[in-house]
């Protein structure tokens, strides 16, 4: 249930973070209604999540898959350009978020 958790905190913070963009600097409302909203459903469902994953692991994954997810966001919606220094990049901190997976299971 914890891990269930976690994925639903991650899907709110990537659709917040990707509201973040129709803002247009905060200056339309019901994106920025929705970035708010999801921030706060993100945090309250890590904070829950937390309570049976140990926050090096969970905070590595909720951030990880967050950041890999926008950064697919970015190119799928917006026409954004990740070259190959941003998908090394990217690949690197799956490899991290596995390793500390590994690390947590022993």
């Amino acid at each position: 249930m914890s891990y269930l958790l976690l994925t639903f905190a991650i899907l709110s913070e990537v659709c917040a973070t990707s509201c973040l963009k129709l803002t247009d600097g905060f200056s339309r409302l019901w994106p920025s209604v929705g970035v708010g909203i999801g921030y706060v459903l993100s945090f309250a469902l890590l904070g829950q999540a937390l309570k049976h994953i140990p926050v090096s692991v969970a905070y590595a994954v909720w951030s990880g898959a967050g950041t890999a997810a926008v950064a697919a966001i970015g190119v799928v919606a917006f026409g954004e350009h990740l070259g190959k220094p941003q998908l090394l990049g990217i690949a690197l901190i799956i490899v991290g978020v596995v390793l500390l997976n590994l690390r947590a299971s022993h």
